[in-house]
């Protein structure tokens, strides 16, 4: 175990899978105490079987005034909160003109409003305290243009473009905002779909198309998103700002 962020308290969304378990796992290795996100009770078991976490909060962060909730139980159970980590998401991916109002308006909210109304709750008490880490996990899609990705870039591109304001807004507050963008990343849940042989064939095509672009030739690994967010959870990051970091194994470079 790593001493990197010992004192430090992180809230994670989308904790209990994918990208989301590999930061909470990772910043628990590093000393953090994390308090997790997931939107059941059943999701939040997992990460509790998992993670040796503080604590952890259900509900569906899209709905005005549950990250409000979110902020508010995190600070009663850990004093107060260093870091908060935007990885709540999942988007409808499919072709641009298939999409339904329905199917449009939960892949705007499952990742930008998820993400903006957490920020919103959580700015004041950072705020108050003179410091704070913003996280945002954004797409390396947004950059690449991947095939029926044009309505969930338009999503995580206001995830991206939010930390700019951010970081410009808060800087004097000792408050940095940034976005981790990953490209395609090989989760436990993915790999398990793929083998099932139950994996829809456009779906697949999109991940042939995602992994062909990488010059390193293989998807990512949570655990390598998990450990550029540890570092801009830390002191080491203190004047990187209003940044995205793409990690992407090369597929979109400058």
């Amino acid at each position: 175990m790593s001493a990197a962020l010992a004192g430090r308290t992180a809230i994670v969304t989308g904790a209990s899978s994918g990208i989301g378990l590999g930061i909470a796992r990772r910043l628990t290795a590093d000393g953090a105490r994390v308090f997790a996100a997931t939107q059941s009770k059943e999701d939040l078991e997992k990460v509790l079987d998992q993670v040796e976490i503080a604590h952890g909060f259900v509900g569906q962060l899209q709905e005005p005034g549950v990250a409000d909730s979110l902020v508010a139980t995190a600070v009663e159970t850990l004093g107060h909160v260093d870091v908060l980590i935007n990885n709540a998401g999942g988007g409808v991916i499919r072709p641009t003109l298939e999409h339904t109002a329905e199917s449009l308006r939960d892949t705007i909210d499952n990742n930008l409003w998820t993400a903006i109304y957490c920020v919103r709750a959580a700015l004041p008490h950072m705020v108050s305290r003179g410091h704070g880490r913003i996280i945002n996990i954004g797409a390396d899609s947004v950059r690449t243009g991947l095939m029926d990705h044009a309505i969930y870039n338009a999503a995580k591109g206001g995830v991206h473009a939010m930390v700019t304001g951010l970081a410009r807004e808060f800087a004097t507050a000792g408050i940095t905002a940034n976005t981790v963008a990953p490209s395609y990343v090989r989760t436990a849940e993915l790999a398990q779909l793929f083998e099932s042989g139950l994996a829809p064939p456009r779906l697949l095509r999109v991940v042939e198309e995602g992994t062909a672009i990488v010059p390193i030739g293989r998807p990512g690994d949570p655990a390598e998103v998990a450990a550029v967010v540890a570092f801009l959870a830390g002191e080491d990051s203190r004047f990187i700002t209003g940044q995205t970091i793409y990690v992407n194994g090369g597929s979109s470079m400058g």
